[in-house]
Protein backbone atom coordinates (compact mmCIF):
# COMPACT_ATOMS: atom_id res chain seq x y z
CA UNK A 1 0.00 0.00 0.00
CA UNK A 2 1.09 3.60 -0.46
CA UNK A 3 2.49 5.64 2.40
CA UNK A 4 0.31 7.98 4.46
CA UNK A 5 0.15 11.53 3.16
CA UNK A 6 0.06 14.48 5.53
CA UNK A 7 -0.10 18.26 4.99
CA UNK A 8 3.42 18.51 6.40
CA UNK A 9 4.76 15.95 3.90
CA UNK A 10 2.85 17.74 1.17
CA UNK A 11 4.93 20.86 1.73
CA UNK A 12 8.30 19.06 1.81
CA UNK A 13 8.36 16.16 -0.66
CA UNK A 14 8.87 16.85 -4.40
CA UNK A 15 6.06 15.44 -6.53
CA UNK A 16 6.63 13.03 -9.39
CA UNK A 17 4.73 14.06 -12.52
CA UNK A 18 1.41 12.26 -12.83
CA UNK A 19 0.91 9.48 -15.36
CA UNK A 20 -1.56 6.62 -15.67
CA UNK A 21 -0.87 3.45 -13.73
CA UNK A 22 0.49 0.96 -16.24
CA UNK A 23 -1.17 -2.22 -14.99
CA UNK A 24 -4.52 -1.40 -13.36
CA UNK A 25 -6.61 -0.37 -16.36
CA UNK A 26 -10.03 -1.24 -17.68
CA UNK A 27 -10.32 -4.05 -20.21
CA UNK A 28 -10.81 -1.64 -23.12
CA UNK A 29 -8.06 0.86 -22.21
CA UNK A 30 -4.96 1.38 -24.35
CA UNK A 31 -2.12 3.51 -22.91
CA UNK A 32 0.63 5.11 -24.95
CA UNK A 33 4.30 4.38 -24.17
CA UNK A 34 4.59 7.36 -21.80
CA UNK A 35 1.37 6.40 -20.00
CA UNK A 36 0.09 9.94 -20.50
CA UNK A 37 -2.72 9.09 -22.96
CA UNK A 38 -5.58 6.67 -22.32
CA UNK A 39 -7.91 5.60 -25.14
CA UNK A 40 -10.96 3.32 -24.89
CA UNK A 41 -10.85 0.86 -27.77
CA UNK A 42 -14.56 -0.04 -28.09
CA UNK A 43 -17.92 -0.22 -26.27
CA UNK A 44 -18.82 2.59 -23.85
CA UNK A 45 -17.42 1.05 -20.64
CA UNK A 46 -14.35 -0.75 -19.20
CA UNK A 47 -12.41 2.53 -19.34
CA UNK A 48 -11.18 2.90 -15.72
CA UNK A 49 -7.67 4.33 -15.20
CA UNK A 50 -5.73 5.45 -12.10
CA UNK A 51 -2.85 7.79 -11.34
CA UNK A 52 0.43 5.98 -10.85
CA UNK A 53 0.98 7.59 -7.44
CA UNK A 54 -1.17 9.04 -4.65
CA UNK A 55 -2.43 12.60 -5.08
CA UNK A 56 -2.19 15.20 -2.33
CA UNK A 57 -5.25 17.07 -1.03
CA UNK A 58 -5.30 20.31 -3.01
CA UNK A 59 -3.15 18.94 -5.84
CA UNK A 60 -4.66 19.47 -9.30
CA UNK A 61 -5.06 16.61 -11.76
CA UNK A 62 -5.09 18.13 -15.25
CA UNK A 63 -6.13 16.41 -18.46
CA UNK A 64 -7.22 17.20 -21.99
CA UNK A 65 -10.15 15.48 -23.70
CA UNK A 66 -8.63 14.20 -26.96
CA UNK A 67 -11.48 12.39 -28.67
CA UNK A 68 -15.27 12.49 -28.49
CA UNK A 69 -17.49 9.64 -29.73
CA UNK A 70 -21.13 10.27 -30.55
CA UNK A 71 -23.86 7.70 -29.98
CA UNK A 72 -23.48 7.32 -26.21
CA UNK A 73 -24.99 9.08 -23.20
CA UNK A 74 -22.73 10.60 -20.56
CA UNK A 75 -18.99 11.04 -20.57
CA UNK A 76 -15.87 11.27 -18.44
CA UNK A 77 -16.10 10.55 -14.70
CA UNK A 78 -13.38 11.72 -12.29
CA UNK A 79 -12.65 11.31 -8.60
CA UNK A 80 -10.42 9.75 -5.97
CA UNK A 81 -10.02 6.34 -4.37
CA UNK A 82 -8.21 4.68 -1.50
CA UNK A 83 -7.81 1.59 -3.66
CA UNK A 84 -4.07 1.21 -4.38
CA UNK A 85 -3.86 0.33 -8.11
CA UNK A 86 -0.63 -1.58 -7.49
CA UNK A 87 -2.70 -4.07 -5.49
CA UNK A 88 -5.45 -4.42 -8.12
CA UNK A 89 -5.55 -7.01 -10.90
CA UNK A 90 -6.83 -5.44 -14.11
CA UNK A 91 -9.08 -8.42 -14.68
CA UNK A 92 -10.89 -7.66 -11.41
CA UNK A 93 -11.82 -4.09 -12.32
CA UNK A 94 -15.56 -3.53 -12.87
CA UNK A 95 -16.88 -1.92 -16.07
CA UNK A 96 -17.86 1.38 -14.39
CA UNK A 97 -16.39 3.61 -11.70
CA UNK A 98 -19.94 4.82 -10.85
CA UNK A 99 -21.47 2.93 -9.17
CA UNK A 100 -19.50 -0.33 -9.45
CA UNK A 101 -16.06 0.68 -8.15
CA UNK A 102 -17.68 2.95 -5.56
CA UNK A 103 -19.64 -0.01 -4.20
CA UNK A 104 -16.57 -2.26 -4.12
CA UNK A 105 -14.06 0.13 -2.53
CA UNK A 106 -13.65 3.53 -0.80
CA UNK A 107 -14.03 5.53 -4.03
CA UNK A 108 -15.67 8.91 -4.67
CA UNK A 109 -16.28 9.95 -8.27
CA UNK A 110 -18.69 12.10 -10.26
CA UNK A 111 -19.94 12.54 -13.81
CA UNK A 112 -18.71 15.75 -15.41
CA UNK A 113 -21.28 18.05 -17.07
CA UNK A 114 -21.62 17.57 -20.82
CA UNK A 115 -19.96 20.89 -21.61
CA UNK A 116 -16.83 19.86 -19.71
CA UNK A 117 -16.01 16.86 -21.90
CA UNK A 118 -15.88 18.25 -25.42
CA UNK A 119 -12.79 17.36 -27.46
CA UNK A 120 -10.04 19.90 -26.84
CA UNK A 121 -11.23 20.97 -23.40
CA UNK A 122 -8.72 21.04 -20.56
CA UNK A 123 -10.23 19.71 -17.34
CA UNK A 124 -8.69 19.77 -13.90
CA UNK A 125 -10.05 18.26 -10.72
CA UNK A 126 -8.95 18.10 -7.11
CA UNK A 127 -10.12 17.39 -3.56
CA UNK A 128 -9.51 19.95 -0.82
CA UNK A 129 -8.65 19.32 2.81
CA UNK A 130 -12.36 19.26 3.71
CA UNK A 131 -13.04 16.41 1.29
CA UNK A 132 -14.81 18.54 -1.31
CA UNK A 133 -14.32 17.36 -4.90
CA UNK A 134 -14.03 20.19 -7.45
CA UNK A 135 -13.55 20.35 -11.22
CA UNK A 136 -13.11 23.14 -13.74
CA UNK A 137 -12.80 23.35 -17.52
CA UNK A 138 -10.31 25.65 -19.28
CA UNK A 139 -10.28 28.95 -17.38
CA UNK A 140 -13.81 28.58 -16.00
CA UNK A 141 -15.19 28.76 -12.50
CA UNK A 142 -14.64 25.74 -10.19
CA UNK A 143 -17.65 23.42 -9.92
CA UNK A 144 -18.32 21.55 -6.66
CA UNK A 145 -19.10 17.91 -7.50
CA UNK A 146 -19.45 16.34 -4.04
CA UNK A 147 -18.49 16.89 -0.39
CA UNK A 148 -17.90 13.44 1.09
CA UNK A 149 -14.36 12.36 0.10
CA UNK A 150 -12.42 10.94 3.09
CA UNK A 151 -9.04 12.63 2.92
CA UNK A 152 -7.65 11.68 6.34
CA UNK A 153 -6.09 8.39 7.40
CA UNK A 154 -5.02 6.95 4.03
CA UNK A 155 -3.61 8.10 0.67
CA UNK A 156 -5.82 8.84 -2.32
CA UNK A 157 -5.20 7.99 -5.97
CA UNK A 158 -6.90 9.85 -8.80
CA UNK A 159 -9.36 7.69 -10.74
CA UNK A 160 -10.86 8.46 -14.15
CA UNK A 161 -13.41 6.58 -16.23
CA UNK A 162 -13.01 7.08 -19.99
CA UNK A 163 -16.71 6.48 -20.39
CA UNK A 164 -19.42 6.96 -23.01
CA UNK A 165 -18.83 9.94 -25.28
CA UNK A 166 -15.28 10.42 -23.95
CA UNK A 167 -13.04 8.28 -26.14
CA UNK A 168 -9.52 9.41 -25.15
CA UNK A 169 -7.85 11.66 -22.56
CA UNK A 170 -4.32 12.94 -22.00
CA UNK A 171 -2.76 13.83 -18.64
CA UNK A 172 -1.10 17.26 -18.56
CA UNK A 173 1.39 19.10 -16.40
CA UNK A 174 -0.75 21.39 -14.20
CA UNK A 175 2.19 23.80 -13.86
CA UNK A 176 2.29 24.48 -17.60
CA UNK A 177 0.49 27.56 -18.95
CA UNK A 178 0.78 26.97 -22.70
CA UNK A 179 -1.76 24.22 -23.37
CA UNK A 180 -5.14 25.74 -22.54
CA UNK A 181 -7.84 25.87 -25.17
CA UNK A 182 -8.54 29.53 -24.44
CA UNK A 183 -4.93 30.70 -24.33
CA UNK A 184 -5.32 31.51 -20.62
CA UNK A 185 -3.74 29.68 -17.71
CA UNK A 186 -6.32 27.07 -16.80
CA UNK A 187 -4.82 26.42 -13.38
CA UNK A 188 -3.80 28.83 -10.68
CA UNK A 189 -0.91 28.16 -8.29
CA UNK A 190 -1.96 26.21 -5.25
CA UNK A 191 -2.47 28.36 -2.18
CA UNK A 192 -1.10 27.88 1.30
CA UNK A 193 -3.36 26.32 3.92
CA UNK A 194 -5.37 29.05 5.60
CA UNK A 195 -5.05 31.47 2.68
CA UNK A 196 -7.66 29.92 0.39
CA UNK A 197 -11.12 31.33 -0.26
CA UNK A 198 -13.59 29.82 2.23
CA UNK A 199 -16.16 29.33 -0.57
CA UNK A 200 -14.28 27.69 -3.48
CA UNK A 201 -11.19 26.54 -1.50
CA UNK A 202 -9.24 27.01 -4.74
CA UNK A 203 -8.23 30.65 -5.23
CA UNK A 204 -6.41 32.88 -2.76
CA UNK A 205 -8.60 34.95 -0.43
CA UNK A 206 -7.75 38.45 -1.65
CA UNK A 207 -10.80 40.67 -1.19
CA UNK A 208 -12.42 42.72 1.54
CA UNK A 209 -16.13 43.33 1.85
CA UNK A 210 -17.12 46.87 2.77
CA UNK A 211 -18.31 47.90 5.36
CA UNK A 212 -18.05 44.69 7.46
CA UNK A 213 -14.40 44.09 6.50
CA UNK A 214 -14.49 40.31 6.11
CA UNK A 215 -11.69 39.16 3.78
CA UNK A 216 -11.98 35.37 3.50
CA UNK A 217 -13.03 35.31 -0.19
CA UNK A 218 -11.40 35.35 -3.61
CA UNK A 219 -12.42 38.03 -6.10
CA UNK A 220 -14.54 35.66 -8.20
CA UNK A 221 -16.61 34.40 -5.26
CA UNK A 222 -16.88 37.84 -3.67
CA UNK A 223 -18.31 39.39 -6.83
CA UNK A 224 -20.68 36.46 -7.26
CA UNK A 225 -21.99 37.04 -3.72
CA UNK A 226 -22.26 40.77 -4.34
CA UNK A 227 -24.35 40.26 -7.48
CA UNK A 228 -26.42 37.43 -5.98
CA UNK A 229 -27.43 38.49 -2.45
CA UNK A 230 -25.16 41.46 -1.59
CA UNK A 231 -24.88 40.06 1.95
CA UNK A 232 -21.69 38.89 3.64
CA UNK A 233 -21.79 35.08 4.21
CA UNK A 234 -19.94 35.55 7.52
CA UNK A 235 -22.07 38.20 9.24
CA UNK A 236 -25.00 38.85 6.84
CA UNK A 237 -24.25 42.60 6.69
CA UNK A 238 -25.22 44.38 3.50
CA UNK A 239 -22.27 44.63 1.08
CA UNK A 240 -21.70 48.12 -0.30
CA UNK A 241 -18.36 47.51 -2.02
CA UNK A 242 -15.90 44.73 -2.85
CA UNK A 243 -12.23 45.74 -2.64
CA UNK A 244 -9.63 43.46 -4.25
CA UNK A 245 -5.97 43.29 -3.22
CA UNK A 246 -3.46 44.83 -3.62
CA UNK A 247 -5.67 47.91 -3.30
CA UNK A 248 -7.28 46.92 0.00
CA UNK A 249 -8.55 49.93 1.85
CA UNK A 250 -7.62 50.26 5.49
CA UNK A 251 -9.55 51.72 8.35
CA UNK A 252 -12.92 50.52 7.04
CA UNK A 253 -14.78 47.79 8.86
CA UNK A 254 -13.18 45.37 11.32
Amino acid sequence: MGSHLSPEANAEVPREALSFHGDATGAQVHLDDLRSTACRRSTFHDGIVFSQRPVWPGERVALRVLRHEDGWCGGLRVGFTRLDPAQVAASCLPPFVCPDLEEQSPTWAALLPEGFVRAGNVVCFWVNRRGWLFAKVNAGRPLLLRKDVLVQGAPLWAVMDVYGTTKAIELLDPKADTWTASGEAALQPEVTAGEECVICFHNTANTRLIPCGHSQFCGSCAWHIFKDTARCPMCRWQIEEVVVAPSLKTGEGS
